[in-house]
């Protein structure tokens, strides 16, 4: 039995990213135009909404959605899901991947937490992702089984963002980065455009930022491409949207179910054309053999997805992989055949803001590895901005 009423994710400091791609011998989108191919689109088999979603008129909105694309939702009786347990934590797994429950955010949710390095604040739409990176990094965050709870509470959630405008750390200090004003981050603990077709609750984020006249901006990151709704929205460049990004032999190898790197660069490319700042979000980086060549295939790709687009606002947040025994644990459950490197001899141990354990690759290896990616980005995306290397 399921308490949908908890948050999937424990309070805990959210990584603020993710990975995808595609494997080709190389990357030439210099005639990229719209529209891009529509990507991948979940649809879970099964819908549950607890008795307060229907208090919501987003709630019925999303409900409006799911049976006009013939999904029927099933109506609990209270807060708890049963059904999603399984006699194998890769059964559970499987049965959670495929549900959705329309739910109202726990109060915890509605209290704002920082979420450095990546924006001053952080808020939650929705919580749980359908697509299977085996890496995932709410693997270590996660309280049960992962089943995507979307928010019917939207219109509360965002009104409540007025409070904390003007406040944070990330942004006001850092000149690079003052022009963008209070920050919110809001994907922190889902994909947006993995359940936006589901929802509609990320294009109605976009439309409050834009027609939110103070110093503010609304930013979520991505692997999927199906960006067609939010062409031609009243922005005003208040939201910026990053996406997740990754050399072809991690992501062929690790991640499942999501658009591809082809399909994701031709979306951000849409997007800049329309006027929106964009980015790139590479993470899990991995020195994996020839890594060098790997990731110079991959800078290359995005400068040919953005060439030639004027007023380019371009930005790059790079992160390597990191696990937890916790986290470790969890994946290896979920995907007991990975090949992903998770040994804890060959990295170096370190404690987090919290006390937890973490274990990133030795001190020299990564010295390396920014140093090369900075002078790359440098070289083949002058106009971009690195935020951070962590």
């Amino acid at each position: 039995m399921t308490d949908l009423d908890q948050p999937l994710a424990c309070d805990v400091p959210a990584a603020p990213h993710s990975a995808s791609g595609e494997q080709v011998a190389t990357f030439d989108l210099s005639a990229v135009a719209p529209p891009a191919r529509r990507a991948r689109r979940w649809t879970p088999r099964r819908v549950v909404a607890t008795p307060p979603a229907y208090d919501h008129p987003h709630g019925r909105r999303i409900m409006e959605r799911l049976e006009a694309q013939g999904i029927e939702v099933e109506r609990l009786r209270g807060p708890r899901l049963t059904g999603v347990r399984g006699e194998s934590d890769r059964e559970t797994y499987a049965r959670a991947k495929n549900t959705m429950a329309i739910v109202v955010s726990p109060p915890s949710r509605r209290k704002l937490q920082p979420i450095a390095p990546s924006a001053d604040w952080r808020f939650d739409l929705a919580e749980g992702c359908p697509a299977h990176c085996q890496y995932c990094y709410l693997a270590g965050s996660l309280s049960g089984p992962p089943v995507t709870r979307v928010y019917a509470d939207l219109d509360d959630i965002l009104d409540g963002l007025a409070d904390y405008a003007g406040r944070g750390t990330i942004t006001s200090p850092k000149p690079s980065r003052h022009h963008e004003g209070t920050t919110f981050e809001a994907s922190c603990y889902t994909d947006p455009l993995a359940v936006e077709h589901l929802t509609g609750s990320w294009r109605r984020a976009v439309e409050h930022f834009g027609a939110w006249d103070a110093p503010v901006q609304l930013r979520w990151t991505t692997k999927f491409d199906d960006v067609d709704t939010f062409i031609g929205l009243a922005h005003h460049g208040r939201t910026r949207v990053r996406f997740s990004v990754n050399c072809l032999p991690v992501t062929t190898r690790f991640e499942g179910g999501t658009s591809r790197l082809g399909d994701r660069l031709a979306a951000l490319r849409r997007l800049a054309l329309d006027g929106y700042p964009v980015g790139l979000t590479i993470a899990p980086i991995m020195p994996i053999d020839d890594w060098r060549s790997m990731y110079g295939a991959l800078i290359a790709g995005v400068a040919a997805a953005v060439d030639g687009v004027t007023g380019l606002d371009l930005t790059a947040e790079l992160i390597t992989h990191r696990f937890t025994p916790g986290s470790r644990d969890v994946l290896m459950g979920w995907y007991p055949r990975t090949r992903l490197e998770m040994n804890e001899e060959t990295r170096t141990r370190k404690h987090g803001k919290f006390g937890a354990v973490k274990y990133v690759y030795p001190a020299p290896l990564m010295t390396e590895m920014r140093t090369w990616f900075e002078a790359e980005i440098a070289r083949r995306l002058p106009g971009c901005r690195i935020l951070y290397w962590t």
